[in-house]
């Protein structure tokens, strides 16, 4: 218990309450719509917008929100404006975003930055800003989901269907977008780039185990997922590893035992 009295400590537990509030509500739209490969693609697109930021001595988290929403937009524009099919699209960004940051990380004068922190996350990074910048990235989620909650759902699973029933399924689905690339930021140093998409689609897939509802998938994740944040710090802090590994191998843990263990024992309909 000693160890919740250290600051960098509670701001690692704050972040990964409210990261999980947001991962959850963006993931289980990814996962119901299928678009966990394009969530991917815009996690290591953000890895260019961090090189940038450093060249230009910004901020490396502003300079990869921008970078990470425009290459979001970027996908969208080249796959559905310049028939680029999506995949490749996707792999496009994907591959510019990496190869960007890496070349203005080695261009970057002086002491070369630490970039294990944001590739592989570190609880001893996540600052106050980024725990009040989730903060209001839940917030105004939560709010969005409670108001647009049909159309949302409407566009999830039958786009079509939305567009009969008036629904602008074209701004929805940016909205989404744009969603997807901010929460992904906001998630950089205490998940990692690299182990990032695990937490937009494993709390989701171990709620999808005991409800197949949208508005379940996305309540269920935040404490399936705050279960695996919590027990990660603690295994990173003791074990010395990068905290966005310990969470994601914790999460993997949850989710075969809910899967081996937990749903066959329950009667079926609980959670339906």
């Amino acid at each position: 218990m000693e160890l919740l009295q250290y600051t960098f400590f509670q701001h690692a537990l704050a972040g990964s309450l409210f990261t999980c509030i947001a991962c959850g509500i963006v993931g289980a739209y990814i996962v119901s719509r299928r678009l966990v490969f394009i969530s991917g693609g815009i996690t290591h697109a953000s890895f260019g917008g961090l090189g940038i930021g450093f060249y230009l001595g910004l901020n490396p988290i502003f300079s990869a929100l921008v970078f990470s929403v425009a290459s979001a937009f970027g996908v969208e524009w080249l796959s559905r404006k310049q028939g680029v099919r999506e995949d490749s699209a996707i792999a496009a960004f994907w591959a510019l975003g990496m190869a960007l940051g890496v070349i203005f990380i080695f261009l970057t004068p002086g002491y070369t930055p630490n970039i294990s922190a944001f590739l592989f996350g570190n609880i001893l990074t996540v600052t106050l800003l980024d725990i009040v910048f989730a903060g209001i990235l839940s917030v105004v989620l939560i709010a969005a989901m409670l108001l647009f909650y049909k159309p949302v759902l409407y566009t999830a699973f039958d786009s079509e269907f939305a567009e009969t029933q008036g629904i602008k399924v074209s701004l929805i689905e940016h909205l989404m977008m744009l969603a997807i690339a901010v929460t992904i930021v906001s998630s950089i140093r205490l998940i990692g780039i690299m182990l990032l998409m695990s937490l937009l689609t494993i709390p989701q897939m171990t709620a999808n185990l005991f409800t197949s509802r949208l508005n379940r998938i996305m309540i269920y994740s935040i404490p399936a997922g705050l279960a695996g944040c919590i027990s990660g710090l603690f295994l990173s802090y003791y074990l010395n590893v990068p905290s966005g590994a310990a969470i994601i191998f914790v999460q993997i843990i949850l989710f075969l035992f809910c899967k081996l263990i937990v749903r066959p024992v329950l009667r079926r309909g609980w959670f339906i």
